[in-house]
C-alpha cells in the first residue's frame, strides 16, 4: 500500500500571516478542494468542550473551514451526539447551549449547530458494517444523512484509549447515545437503586420489556439487549451503563465505528496538537499540556493522520510541570501518562478493514 500523505503546518505567525491562513493554505494544499461541495450538505465533526475545560479548539478555526465549505457551493454545518455520562452535554437542548457559551454559534462561526442525535441521543441511523465487535454501528442521523464529512480534532491524551484524535472524535464522537453504550460495554446497564425514584418512564420506553417497576426499578439482563433506551429516557440518571470493556476491544469499536461513519461519502480530517491535556476534553477542567504545542495536520486519511500526530508529539520535549514531567516517560508520551491503555489496537484495526494507513509521508506547508 502506498503511503498516505499528511500536509503539516507549524503554529509561528511571521510575515503578518495569521494561523487561521495557515489552517486555509495547509486544506487547500491537502487537496480539500478536490471535494464536490456544491449544494451538499457537510457535516463538521467538533467536540465543543465541556463547561469549564478551556482546551477545546477555539471557533476561529471551524470559521476558516466553514468559509471555504461555503465559498465551494456546500452547506456546512457544525455537529456532535449527545454523551452518556452526566454533565452539560447529555441532551440537545444543553449541548446546544454549551457549545454557544463556548463560542460556537452562527454569528462567530458562520453556520449553524446540530446535534446529530437529537433531543434525547435516540435519533440514529443504523449502519451495517459486519465488524469484527460492531455489526450494525449506531449514528447520529444528521451525520449519516451528510453529503460531505469534515473532522476537526483537538489532539489530546485520553484516559480509555491513549489519546483523542480524529479517530476518537470520529468513531466515539459520532454514535449515537446507544453506540456510544455498545462501544464502551460488554453487557447491560443497570439500575442504581440509590436514585431511582420510581418514577417509570425506563418501564414506559423499553422496548424488549426488560425492566420491572417495584417501588424502584430492575433491569432483567436475560431480556435486556443492551440499547441504552433507559439510560436516555431516565430523567433522574438513575440508569447506568457498565463500562467495563477492555481497552483494545474499546479502541477497535471506535476504528468501526469510525469506518461506519465514513465509507459511503467524501471526507476530509484535520487535526490541531495544541494545548496537548493529558485527558479528555469532556472533562469540566483541563490540566497543563504535556509537551509544547506542534502545529496543525490535515489528510484525506485519518489513521495516517492520527500516526503523524502521535510521532510529532513523541519527538517534542516534555513539560516538567506537567503531569507527563511527573512521570516516568517510556518514549511513548500518551502511554507513559496512561499506561493501562493501547492505542496501538486502533490504529492496528483500522487497517486491516481499510480505513486508512499506518505509513505516510509528511509534507510540511510554509
Amino acid at each position: 500500500m502506498a503511503k498516505s500523505k499528511v500536509y503539516f503546518t507549524n503554529f509561528r505567525s511571521q510575515n503578518n500571516i495569521s494561523l487561521l491562513e495557515k489552517l486555509e493554505k495547509l486544506v487547500k494544499s491537502a487537496g480539500i478542494e478536490k471535494i464536490n461541495f456544491q449544494n451538499k450538505f457537510v457535516a463538521i465533526k467538533i467536540h465543543f468542550g465541556e463547561i469549564g475545560n478551556v482546551a477545546y479548539l477555539r471557533p476561529n478555526y471551524a470559521k476558516t473551514i466553514v468559509d471555504l465549505i461555503k465559498e465551494n457551493g456546500g452547506r456546512p454545518f457544525l455537529t456532535d451526539c449527545n454523551t452518556l455520562y452526566v454533565g452539560k452535554r447529555r441532551n440537545g437542548l444543553d449541548h446546544i447551549e454549551t457549545a454557544y457559551e463556548n463560542g460556537f454559534n452562527p454569528f462567530s462561526t458562520g453556520c449553524h449547530v446540530i446535534i446529530a442525535d437529537g433531543l434525547k441521543g435516540t435519533d440514529e441511523a443504523i449502519i451495517p458494517i459486519n465488524g469484527k465487535h460492531v455489526k450494525m454501528a449506531k449514528i447520529g442521523r444528521a451525520i449519516s444523512d451528510a453529503d460531505v464529512f469534515i473532522s476537526l480534532s483537538h489532539f489530546k491524551g485520553h484516559e480509555f484509549v491513549g489519546f483523542g484524535g480524529a479517530l476518537k472524535n470520529i468513531g466515539m464522537g459520532c454514535g449515537s447515545r446507544a453506540g456510544k453504550m455498545e462501544m464502551h460495554s460488554s453487557g447491560q446497564p443497570f439500575v442504581a437503586h440509590s436514585v431511582c425514584v420510581g418514577c417509570g418512564k425506563c418501564v414506559e420506553n423499553c422496548r424488549f420489556g426488560a425492566i420491572s417497576l417495584d417501588e424502584k426499578s430492575t433491569i432483567d439482563h436475560t431480556k435486556c439487549v443492551g440499547c441504552g433506551r433507559c439510560i436516555r429516557f431516565c430523567p433522574n440518571n438513575a440508569v447506568m451503563m457498565v463500562m467495563d470493556e477492555a481497552n483494545d476491544i474499546l479502541n477497535e469499536k471506535i476504528a468501526e465505528y469510525a469506518y461506519a461513519v465514513v465509507k459511503d461519502k467524501p471526507h476530509f480530517h484535520i487535526n490541531f496538537v495544541m494545548d496537548v491535556s493529558p485527558c479528555c476534553d469532556c472533562y469540566p477542567y483541563n490540566d497543563v499540556p504535556i509537551v509544547p504545542d506542534v502545529g496543525m495536520f490535515a489528510s484525506f486519511d485519518p489513521v495516517a493522520l492520527d500516526m503523524a500526530c502521535v510521532d510529532m508529539v513523541n519527538k517534542q520535549p516534555i513539560l516538567q510541570n506537567s503531569i507527563l514531567g511527573e512521570n516516568t516517560c517510556m518514549g511513548n508520551h500518551f502511554m507513559s501518562v496512561h499506561p493501562d491503555t493501547n492505542w496501538q489496537a486502533c490504529f492496528e484495526h483500522a487497517v486491516k478493514i481499510g480505513l486508512g494507513n499506518q505509513e505516510y509521508e509528511l509534507v510540511e506547508i510554509e
